[in-house]
């Protein structure tokens, strides 16, 4: 697999967290520069903004774009008209008409675009996907609840329009949702909680159905202390499987079949590199839609505003 050179448009918490350390453990992927107007990184050149970055670095051939969701679409856009692969932090937009553009984009271009949904990327999604495939799915029980003060800690833009609220960690149950259940479901009703100072939701109750009229269920929430519950559990015509700890614990029937530590974001490195090797894109829209529709179709009630 042949080398690419990276450059990073936004240095913030889950860059430093996730990205920085997959990129370290990515034999091909070589970290060029950053551009960000806030933040920057020891020993790389760091630029203001994306243009500036690419003119002062064109030997970067990809780019990974980390920034808040409503700035993801000019800068992509931007890095796919210079003729740049392109990594999408999740969601891959702030609206669905933007990434679907930004797909067409990627086309004409003849590069990379990479949807980054990293939790299908955790070590029990890829075999509960197989289990599932040949069986019947009765009930599904999604609970993912953690503390916004840990996860996002000063960080404004995720109660603006476009930020997602609780959904920006529902997507990521809504992601390995989307990949391991076999059928298509679809939202049913949607209660949201939005703070009285907020513009999106704290918390959401949400409930779908599939075709065969299996019940899915699930229950976001941004205010949990402690440790946060990343769970799901589902019933089949053969058993229950549970998918825990966000995918890095797998049990079917009982028995434990993977328990290992978190390493979503190598895996993401890993799967960006063969589509530049390829020239393939990769962006699945089926998890921002169903946020999409949760929005569109829920019930919104006003509670306690929300202070850090």
């Amino acid at each position: 697999m042949s080398d690419f050179n990276l450059g990073l448009v936004g240095v913030g918490k889950i860059v430093r967290d996730q990205h920085l350390p997959a990129i370290a453990a990515t034999q091909s992927c070589n970290l060029i520069a950053t551009a960000d107007p806030h933040a920057s990184l020891a020993d790389l050149p760091a630029y203001q903004g994306l243009e500036a970055m690419l003119d002062a670095h064109p030997e970067i051939t990809a780019v990974a774009i980390c920034t808040p969701t409503h700035l993801r679409y000019s800068q992509a856009r931007a890095a796919l008209m210079r003729g740049k692969h392109v990594l999408l932090e999740k969601p891959p937009g702030a609206t669905l008409s933007e990434v679907e553009d930004l797909i067409a984009c990627a086309k004409k271009q003849g590069v990379s675009l990479f949807a980054a949904w990293h939790s299908r990327f955790a070590p029990g999604v890829a075999q509960a996907q197989q289990w599932l495939e040949e069986r019947q799915v009765q009930r599904v029980e999604i609970e993912w609840k953690e503390d916004v003060r840990v996860w996002h800690p000063g960080q404004a833009w995720i109660w603006q329009p476009g930020g997602m609220g609780v959904f920006d960690p529902g997507i990521n149950a809504l992601s390995i949702a989307t990949a391991i259940l076999p059928q298509p479901f679809f939202l049913q009703q949607a209660r949201l909680l939005v703070p009285s100072n907020a513009q999106t939701p704290i918390a959401a109750k949400l409930s779908f159905t599939d075709p065969t009229g299996a019940e899915i269920e699930a229950d976001f929430d941004f205010r949990q202390s402690g440790p946060p519950t990343w769970d799901m559990h589902i019933e089949t015509d053969e058993g229950c499987l549970s998918l825990t700890k966000g995918g890095c614990r797998l049990v079917i029937n009982d028995e434990v079949i993977i328990e290992t530590e978190e390493r979503e974001y190598q895996g993401l490195y890993a799967r960006f590199a063969e589509l530049i090797a390829n020239r393939r894109s990769e962006v699945d829209v089926a998890p921002l839609r169903q946020v999409a529709d949760a929005f569109l179709y829920g019930h919104r009630e006003t509670t306690d505003a929300f202070v850090e």
